[in-house]
């Protein structure tokens, strides 16, 4: 075939080699993500755009409790009255597909390991659940959804069906004088170093608190 894919029809090259192909094709910057629950042949899985994950105003986060709540949920339902029936393989779906639901939730919340973290953002200013800006990029909104591997994934993907080559060690240069308050992943023992690191999580107490001392320092400006 043209896309060098050994599928026999488009819903198995959807399911299993579009996303791998997707990636290479947009250097490792997908738009299109593909979310699955680690079967190949009759689990679940979403093609879902980006643009649309990532919009703002709330919108982005709505869609992923959609796909978490009301597809993927109607999924678990369906999958749930296959086990009743005694259906083949309806409970090997089930454990699957509770498995994913459980990884996009936790992405909901954004609690490490499924936080994002975006470095020239002071904590006060760093998302809270998955409220994430477009405009900060593919590799810092896409690390929750690679941040926990399903059963039966690739190693490192978390919940994409393949791994793209994105990862988050530190980049080159140095960060001018930040505050410690704000920026403390620019400090070591006391000292600022200005290293650009990004493999770095942040609860979601600590950047509620950060808010919260902010919001008290008229000098600051809190607004996401």
């Amino acid at each position: 075939a043209s896309t060098g894919s050994t599928a026999n029809d488009l819903d198995e090259w959807l399911r299993n080699d579009f996303f791998e192909q997707h990636c290479k094709l947009f250097h490792h910057r997908p738009f299109i993500w593909h979310i699955w629950d680690g079967r190949k042949r009759d689990g679940f899985h979403a093609l879902v755009n980006y643009h649309r994950l990532a919009e703002g105003g709330d919108k982005g986060k709505k869609l992923l409790e959609t796909l978490t709540y009301s597809y993927l949920g109607d999924w678990i339902n369906r999958q749930k009255d296959g086990v009743k029936r005694n259906e083949d393989g309806a409970e090997d779906r089930l454990a699957a597909a509770v498995e994913l639901q459980k990884r996009l939730i936790a992405i909901l919340e954004g609690d490490p390991p499924f936080d994002i973290f975006v470095r020239w953002k002071p904590v006060e200013k760093q998302p809270v659940g998955w409220n994430p800006d477009i405009n900060d990029g593919v590799r810092i909104n896409i690390r929750p959804f690679m941040a926990s591997d399903i059963p039966g994934g690739k190693s490192g993907a978390g919940v994409l069906r393949w791994k793209p080559n994105i990862s988050w060690s530190k980049d080159r240069g140095k960060e001018p004088d930040r505050s410690k308050e704000q920026f403390p992943w620019f400090w070591k023992n006391g000292e600022f170093t200005g290293d650009r690191i990004n493999d770095v999580h942040i609860a979601n107490s600590v950047k509620l608190k950060a808010r919260e001392r902010a919001a008290g320092d008229p000098e600051v400006d809190i607004n996401v």
